[in-house]
C-alpha cells in the first residue's frame, strides 16, 4: 500500500481485524479464519487512511537528504543518469547518460540544469493533456518551479508550474501531476466534475496521488 509492503499476522486467538501503521511499516493482524480476498477488501477501504499516516510520518522525521557523490544514478524522466563530479568542470553537461556537474557547487549546478533540461518535456506533457481534455486554448504557460510543498499549480489566467523533482519521480506520478494541473483549466477546484475530467483520462489516479503523498519527500 503506498509503495510499502503489507506484512500480514494471523492467529486463532484473534477475533478481529486490526492495521497498524508506523513509519516504513503496516501490518495487518488477523484471525486465521478470515479470507485473504476479505483481507484486500480492508486494505483497500483503508488505502487513503494508511497513506495519510505513511505521508505525516515522513513529514515529522524527514530523511536527511543525501550528499551527491560521484558515481551516483539519478532518476530524470524515465531514464538513469550517472553522476560524476569533478573539479575541472564549470558547469552542468549531459553526455549520453552521464552527467557531469562542478565539484565545487554540485547541488545548485545540478537543480539549475534540472530546471533547463525539464521544462520543454513538462511543456510538451501539459500541453498534450490539455489537448486531450479540450482545455489547450486555455493554457497559457507551463513552467519549471521549486515552491515548496506544492507539486504543481494552475492560476486562473493559464499558467501552470510543475515542480522540478518532478523529474525524479516516477512517469505515472509525473503525467498524474500534469494532468492534475491541466484539469484545473477547466475547473479551478477539486470538486466532483474536478475530478470526473482526471479520472476521465487517468482512471488509476489515486494510486499515484498516494506515492506522491508517500514518497514524495525522497525526491
Amino acid at each position: 500500500m503506498a509503495g510499502i509492503p503489507v506484512l500480514v499476522k494471523r492467529s486463532d486467538r484473534r477475533r478481529t481485524v486490526a492495521l497498524q501503521v508506523k513509519p516504513g511499516g503496516v501490518t495487518l493482524y488477523a484471525p486465521t479464519r478470515v479470507s485473504d480476498t476479505h483481507l484486500l477488501e480492508i486494505l483497500n477501504a483503508r488505502r487513503d487512511w494508511v497513506a495519510g499516516h505513511l505521508a505525516q510520518y515522513a513529514r515529522v522525521t524527514p530523511p536527511a537528504p543525501p550528499v551527491l557523490a560521484d558515481g551516483q544514478p539519478l532518476p530524470f524522466l524515465g531514464d538513469t543518469l550517472t553522476l560524476h563530479l569533478s573539479a575541472g568542470v564549470t558547469r552542468p553537461e549531459r553526455h549520453g547518460d552521464t552527467l557531469h556537474l562542478p565539484a565545487a557547487h554540485a547541488e545548485a549546478a545540478l537543480e539549475a540544469w534540472t530546471r533547463r533540461a525539464a521544462h520543454e518535456p513538462y511543456r510538451a506533457l501539459v500541453t498534450a493533456y490539455a489537448a486531450r481534455l479540450g482545455a489547450q486554448n486555455r493554457l497559457r504557460r507551463v513552467l519549471v518551479a521549486g515552491a515548496r510543498g506544492r507539486w504543481g499549480s494552475c492560476t486562473a489566467s493559464g499558467d501552470i508550474r510543475l515542480h522540478w523533482r518532478l523529474s525524479r519521480a516516477p512517469l505515472p506520478v509525473l503525467h498524474y501531476v500534469a494532468l492534475h494541473e491541466a484539469a484545473h483549466l477547466l475547473e479551478l477546484n477539486h470538486s466532483a466534475r474536478y475530478w470526473a475530467h482526471v479520472a476521465r483520462l487517468m482512471p488509476d489516479w489515486q494510486a499515484h496521488r498516494a506515492w506522491l503523498r508517500t514518497h514524495g519527500h525522497t525526491l
